[in-house]
């Protein structure tokens, strides 16, 4: 069974963590209680950021924000015969994510200003999805599932830019100019000891995500 549902709104969690810890605790303790296997997709929010190389299983988890807390309680609410599956930075052709959002501000401005603060590996969940298939054919337990290589959201943001040949420039700037609710991991770059499958790098995830937009 996989369980993707989830609270996702961090700043939103903030300012009303019964709300988050509702859906991401208590939904996921009503999805174990079924009995089948499953696949919690957690996040590597659970981390304080205080790393600077790639935090992999074994490393302490210390959550700053409401929705990182609820996430970790999530993942010992997911049971015995559980896969753990902590990704970041997911985005799609589809839904709310911070490709699209690019897509729709590089649109509509000349100039965005986006984080240069915050390191992680942003994954393209189709291969999130594809590696997926092959977890579950492990033990149960924690993985470590992003993809590969690392950036800023600000070069994250150029690379959405300059593959979808938008002429906006990206004025980076730190993550205390932008005031949000919710502490962020300044560093949260996931990496497997567990022999998790490896992605393919950011980049190729980004450029597959255009491909399906165009």
């Amino acid at each position: 069974m996989l369980h993707a549902a989830a609270w996702t709104d961090v700043d939103g969690a903030e300012g009303d963590p019964q709300g988050a810890a509702a859906v991401n605790v208590g939904g996921t303790k009503h999805v174990a209680d079924l009995g089948a296997p499953l696949v919690y997709y957690s996040t590597d929010y659970v981390f304080d950021g205080r790393k600077r190389e790639p935090y992999v299983e074994s490393d302490s988890a210390n959550p700053h924000s409401a929705y990182g807390r609820s996430k970790l309680h999530g993942e010992a609410a997911s049971g015995e015969r559980a896969w753990i599956v902590r990704t970041s930075g997911l985005f799609a052709p589809w839904g709310t994510n911070f490709v699209r959002t690019m897509l729709r501000l590089g649109a509509q401005r000349d100039e965005v200003a986006v984080v240069d603060d915050q390191r992680t590996s942003p994954t393209y969940a189709p291969h999130l999805a594809a590696a997926t298939r092959r977890i579950i054919e492990r033990p149960f337990g924690l993985y470590h599932v992003a993809a590969e290589g690392d950036c800023s959201w600000a070069e994250f943001a150029e690379a959405v830019f300059e593959d979808a040949g938008l002429d906006c420039r990206v004025r980076r700037v730190a993550t205390a100019e932008l005031g949000r609710p919710a502490p962020r991991p300044a560093y949260s770059v996931l990496r497997s000891e567990q022999d998790a499958p490896r992605l393919p790098h950011w980049r190729d995830g980004l450029r597959a995500c255009l491909d399906r937009l165009r």
